[in-house]
């Protein structure tokens, strides 16, 4: 498999009239890890969600591709099966949907070929044992009744058994314990080791802790839908030592959080759609080639 390369260029993104991206520029290779930080509410989750193709966000301007194809012209199942994955902040629940027909349908889609089921069946308890997670999840009803920390699991059980070219992580660490967070880290970098150049990393966080398991080669600084500064993996230390504050007065800059949506926001909107999905509404859509649970919601 080639090297996947994501080209993200000028890209600007409105919500109901609202430009919150204002010219977003970033090239993410195949074995490389970025982090995106910033305060809360400057753009960062809404850069995921319109990569991933959110009905919600409006690109206005700027071009985004994937191996030389226009990302932005493709569907949201398009964009899953090209290897574009979305680990969600807030993953919604589905009930009537097991565990097992979401990610079966999920996997028989990406990889484009009927995996047999019990191939399928060792290679889900491989990895939910590499997670530490419940016997009982593939019987389970999709992230019905699941703790936050589990709905964060799952997000990263799906990505090990979608294996996607660009993973994109939106504040997977959030709500999580020191143990799940060591877990979720832990495996982050170990599919990544493993999959070497056909795989690039885009998480987005607010804390040096996940990075303590998840060394990033890079970490850019989003600050009113910008990026301002890119630095590697020591900005994120000063940054979780001594804030935001020296960054604006370096570089001049003050956060207007009026022109800024919050990205719980986004989320939010997500897990609200989701909500209100019927089982059968999404068994068909995963059936039609869901790569990860956003799909779904849009379905």
């Amino acid at each position: 498999m080639a090297k996947p390369v994501l080209d993200i260029k000028n890209l600007k993104v409105e919500v109901e009239g609202k430009e919150i991206l204002h010219g977003i520029n970033l090239h993410i290779e195949g074995g490389e890890i970025h982090a995106i930080m910033g305060p809360n509410g400057t753009g960062k989750s809404t850069l995921a969600s319109a990569l991933m193709g959110h009905p919600r966000y409006t690109i206005t301007a700027g071009t985004v591709t994937l191996d030389g194809a226009d990302l932005l012209s493709m569907s949201v199942d398009e964009r899953a099966r090209a290897g574009i994955f979305l680990g969600m902040q807030y993953p919604a629940e589905v009930p009537g949907v097991t565990n097992t027909d979401f990610l079966r349908s999920a996997v028989n889609a990406k990889r484009n070929c009927t995996v047999g089921f019990m191939d399928f069946r060792k290679e889900l308890i491989t990895a939910l044992n590499e997670l530490e997670m419940r016997k009982d999840l593939p019987d389970r009803y999709l992230n019905e009744g699941f703790s936050g920390g589990e709905k964060k699991r799952n997000e990263i059980l799906q990505m090990k058994l979608l294996r996607p070219s660009i993973a994109i992580l939106d504040e997977i660490d959030s709500g999580l314990d020191i143990d799940a967070l060591r877990i979720v880290g832990q495996n982050i970098t170990d599919m990544f080791k493993k999959r070497g150049e056909e795989m690039a990393v885009l998480m987005i966080t607010h804390y040096q802790r996940l990075l303590d398991y998840v060394h990033p080669d890079f970490v850019h600084v989003i600050i009113d839908g910008k990026i301002v500064h890119t630095g590697d993996a020591a900005l994120a230390l000063r940054l979780e030592a001594e804030g935001y504050d020296w960054l604006k007065q370096e570089l001049g800059i003050e956060i207007n959080a009026d022109e800024a949506q919050d990205a719980s926001g986004a989320g939010q909107v997500a897990t609200d759609v989701g909500g209100g999905s019927s089982a059968s509404t999404a068994s068909s859509a995963s059936a039609a080639g869901v790569a990860n649970d956003l799909d779904a919601l849009f379905k």
